[in-house]
């Protein structure tokens, strides 16, 4: 291409718009200090001149108007002027009229239902009711009947209508050691009652067997215990144990085309199963747990390790192989033993020198302790001649907790 193109084409532009671009120069104006003869020779173009006051539009005066004391008229003349409809309510509720409050009033009168805390004196009539020969006592409301002990009742459970035998006569107990409302029994068991109540103890025994056919035909991997049939028939109960998950849905729906009625299984465990079997204990008396104890107590190897029993399964277990339930009855005395008792490896001081516990018996409060200047030879002191330096720990090692695992019941 040629560079004249550039010469005569692009560059004059480039030069103008460079021109362009520079600011003009203005010249300097010269202010007066007096403005009178600035204005004289400039009374037109003067911009600076005050503009002139725009007229002012004579208004008539507003009449007067006519604001009726009801506006009820007014209301029904104008249905869409919501905003003058709304304003006279907005008079009557709010808290600077003195007018009427009728309506606010009378929510306020209208009392609201709470829940009154029971009082603390407040006393309640109960009786006690026991469904199992050993079970647990639920506390049902008289209703105005006087029972005597071993009397039957009916009343109404979760499972049902059911006759229980009355082992706590009437009573009156606070309220707040009871879970309210109670519920109130229906009556007092007759003859019909009793002689019903006997039926259905007779065809436990028949469906026992029926269930222990039907688990063979099925072939699972369960134990039949017992059955429990409620005193209105709407209900059986199947007791099994077993040691792991069962899948019985075809048994149960078997049972329900036999017996015509709701069929519940529950699975139970080894302490359940004593319970409801019974038998002899290693003192050669029939088990606590079917005899008189109404519920089971928490049982753990710390107890037997505190009371200074043998760790040996066969020793502190019951027939159900668990942790016997003796052994929470006196556990209350040694934990008050175990405060005032230094317990072995405890730091202690006697007459004869400091040393180490290393055998106690808290019934006696004798304990052996080992000197330190002559360990081999341990002397015997009581537990008030020696003053306590440092206190040990009831602690159970690895081999021990390994061998007692299975008889704690989780």
């Amino acid at each position: 291409m040629d560079n004249n193109y550039f010469t005569e084409k692009i560059a004059p532009k480039n030069k103008t718009a460079q021109e362009n671009t520079q600011p003009k120069q203005t010249q300097p104006v010269n202010i007066p200090d007096d403005l009178t003869e600035h204005r004289a020779n400039h009374d037109g173009k003067s911009a600076a001149q005050p503009a002139k006051p725009a007229p002012v539009k004579q208004t008539q005066p507003a009449q007067p108007v006519n604001i009726p004391d009801d506006l009820t008229e007014h209301r029904a003349n104008h249905p869409d002027n919501k905003r003058e409809e709304k304003r006279p309510e907005r008079r009557e509720n709010s808290p600077k009229n003195d007018g009427n409050r009728a309506p606010r009033q009378e929510r306020r009168d209208v009392p609201r239902r709470e829940k009154k805390p029971a009082e603390s004196g407040a006393l309640t009539e109960i009786i006690g009711v026991r469904f199992k020969d050993v079970g647990k006592v639920y506390y049902f409301a008289p209703g105005g009947v006087q029972f005597e002990q071993g009397d039957q009742a009916i009343v109404e459970t979760a499972r049902g209508v059911e006759c229980g035998e009355i082992v706590l006569t009437n009573r009156k107990v606070p309220e707040s050691t009871i879970v309210s409302p109670l519920k109130d029994i229906i009556r007092k068991a007759t003859q019909a009652d009793i002689k019903q109540l006997e039926e259905r103890r007779r065809q436990e025994k028949e469906i026992m067997q029926v269930f222990g056919d039907k688990i063979a035909q099925h072939k699972l991997d369960m134990k039949p215990i017992d059955v429990d049939c409620t005193f209105d028939g709407s209900k059986i109960l199947f007791y099994f144990t077993s040691d792991g998950r069962v899948d019985f849905r075809e048994l149960v729906k078997d049972l329900a085309s036999v017996y015509r009625t709701r069929i519940e299984l529950r699975q139970i465990g080894v302490r359940d199963e004593a319970k409801m079997l019974g038998g002899l204990g290693i003192c050669g008396r029939p088990f606590c747990c079917s005899s008189f104890l109404g519920e089971f107590q928490p049982v753990s190897i710390k107890m037997a390790k505190e009371q200074s029993l043998s760790l040996n399964p066969t020793k502190i277990s019951g027939t159900c192989g668990r942790l016997m339930c003796c052994l929470k009855y006196e556990q209350n005395c040694y934990e008050e033993f175990l405060r005032t008792t230094p317990k072995v490896g405890a730091y202690v001081e006697t007459a004869d020198g400091k040393g180490r516990v290393c055998e106690t018996n808290l019934l006696t409060g004798i304990l052996k302790v080992q000197l330190d200047k002559n360990p081999d030879a341990p002397i015997t002191v009581n537990k008030a001649d020696v003053k306590l330096l440092k206190d040990g720990q009831v602690r159970i090692s690895r081999d021990e907790a390994r061998a007692l695992k299975g008889l704690e019941d989780k």
